[in-house]
């Protein structure tokens, strides 16, 4: 089986970094009184969170290249289980089992976190503040735009707003 080479870093790194917030946004999520769940579950599986695999592997693979491949291989593995952990009490908890607790959901979330800062830790400091300002432009609204008429110019930042 012949594998597909991969794309230039850059393009992984602005991704995983926009899913660190979106991850953040279902950590705030779980504060309302009454959490949604499914809706929660969904977003684990929408926007920058639906490609996560691929690019943290694809990250991981670079970092091998420069030799930092064991500490890349491990927080791949280590973010993959907390959420996996995460999905698995989402699921449970909209079940209505009591035994899924929102303070268990925040500390997989917590662990997914850290897994991503230690995987973006292995990426060379230019390609990362190149990634920081991608995620950051695409985060922000351009000064020519209302916020109210941003959300049209992106329909994924809108279909994220509905969801939350």
């Amino acid at each position: 089986v012949k594998k597909k080479k991969l794309e230039p870093l850059e393009t992984y790194v602005p991704a995983v970094l926009l899913t660190q917030d979106q991850f953040r946004d279902l950590e705030k999520s779980l504060e309302f009184e009454k959490p949604r769940y499914d809706e929660s579950r969904s977003l684990l599986r929408s926007g920058p969170a639906s490609s996560l695999r691929i690019n943290i592997r694809a990250v991981a693979q670079y970092a091998s290249s420069s030799g930092q491949g064991k500490a890349a291989s491990d927080a791949v593995d280590e973010c993959l289980r907390a959420l996996e952990d995460l999905d698995s009490l989402l699921l449970q908890a909209s079940r209505n089992n009591p035994s899924a607790s929102v303070d268990v959901m925040r500390s997989k979330i917590s662990v997914a976190l850290g897994a991503l800062d230690n995987l973006l830790q292995t990426v060379p400091s230019a390609v990362l503040d190149k990634g920081k300002a991608i995620a950051d432009a695409y985060r922000t609204p351009t000064d020519d735009y209302e916020m109210g008429d941003a959300t049209e110019l992106d329909p994924r930042s809108k279909q994220l707003q509905d969801i939350l």
